[in-house]
């Protein structure tokens, strides 16, 4: 007879399932169209609860809430073509932040973290921008509404990320 689920797989199995619903949700009706780029673009606040989950609870959690919750807005919002893309992308992006601040606790390595995970946004969209316009120059009019989509994030979650690391104190 195989082992129960344990109490603590349940809890890390919620709080994964609600950081994937968080960021969809972040990423689907908090966001604003950009009329530029080769793809329009988009601006959202997804990575919000991407980087807090992240942060919060880890390189597990912070790569699947990113892949899955980001990857499933892409699949129900038009953008299917990218939803690869950004599984893997988000997903990367996820795992760093949470595995740098697995290790290291701080502002400061927060803020190593999510700019780690802007490098990554960066050059993870520009290459699949590549890919799927098969063009080297469009891609560069992307890089400024990906920067300003993690500044954004950024803030938020560097404002908001030291109480909730007191309060998650388990």
């Amino acid at each position: 007879m195989k082992n129960p689920i344990s109490h603590t797989q349940i809890q890390e199995l919620v709080i994964t399932a609600m950081f994937i619903a968080l960021t969809y949700v972040f990423t689907a009706f908090v966001n604003i169209r950009l009329p530029i780029a080769a793809n329009g673009g988009l601006i959202h606040l997804g990575n919000v609860p991407l980087f807090i989950g992240a942060i919060l609870f880890g390189k597990k959690t912070g790569a699947i809430c990113g892949g899955v919750g980001m990857g499933l807005f892409d699949l129900l919002s038009g953008w299917t073509s990218w939803a690869p893309f950004t599984f893997i992308i988000v997903a990367f992006m996820g795992f760093s932040v949470g595995a740098i601040t697995e290790k290291h606790k701080g502002f400061g390595w927060n803020v190593l973290a999510i700019a780690v995970a802007c490098v990554i946004k960066v050059v993870g969209y520009y290459i699949a921008e590549v890919i799927l316009y098969g063009n080297w120059l469009a891609p560069v009019t992307s890089i400024p509404g990906n920067l300003v989509q993690i500044g954004v994030a950024a803030v938020i979650v560097l404002a908001v990320i030291g109480r909730l690391q007191k309060l998650i104190k388990w």
